[in-house]
């Protein structure tokens, strides 16, 4: 049965299904939420400012954009954003996906997170990172349909995410620090941790090993 929420269709796909449930088991239910909702409203915004994405790779990449939150991809301590993108990337790969795909995909979830850059580049990623600010941040909510936007999160409510959401985020970076250096996930790590502070970039150009 196909499954349409705020006149946004879910792709009937046997890698989004499979997906859905990967993510349904690995995850919390404020991550499930929050990548479901994610998908919506990129759908929603890319539908507003003329995007065509890819359904089914739009999909994939608002599912597997918070996984590496709570499930390391490898013993190599990288961006929660990567651990998740190359989840990603594998689970395409593994189901035959073109590299092509996978790549759209990866980039989607690497950069969810990075302001100014994803916004510019493909459908798939421009609509991802625009999902992820509407969810998260807010931007862009008061030009939806409140109609449509109450239909979303009464499938996926949105209950007490901002704390959830931060919580989240302190759990997922606060044991890999260093690779929160330039991120989002930096201010999460000041905010919570007392006396936390990254070396600057200010910092570190001054330390180099160059004489001047």
């Amino acid at each position: 049965m196909t499954e349409i929420i705020a006149g946004v269709e879910v792709p009937e796909t046997a890698a989004v299904a499979e997906a859905t449930r990967h993510i349904r088991e690995m995850t919390s239910p404020l991550i499930f939420h929050h990548s479901r909702r994610v998908f919506f409203f990129a759908a929603l915004h890319a539908r507003d400012v003329g995007l065509r994405p890819d359904p089914e790779l739009l999909y994939l990449s608002a599912i597997f954009h918070d996984l590496g939150l709570l499930t390391p991809f490898s013993d190599v301590e990288q961006r929660f954003e990567l651990d998740g993108a190359d989840h990603a990337r594998k689970f395409l790969l593994d189901r035959g996906f073109p590299a092509t795909a996978a790549d759209v995909v990866w980039e989607a979830i690497a950069l969810h997170s990075t302001p100014g850059i994803p916004g510019r580049m493909g459908p798939e990623i421009a609509a991802t990172h625009h999902g992820v600010l509407t969810d998260v941040q807010g931007v862009g909510l008061d030009k939806l349909d409140r109609g449509l936007v109450d239909e979303i999160t009464a499938v996926h409510p949105h209950g007490d995410f901002k704390n959830g959401f931060l919580q989240a985020l302190l759990e997922g970076t606060r044991d890999r620090p260093d690779t929160t250096y330039g991120t989002i996930s930096a201010d999460v790590l000041v905010h919570f941790i007392p006396g936390f502070r990254h070396v600057s970039m200010v910092e570190r150009v001054m330390g180099s090993a160059w004489p001047s």
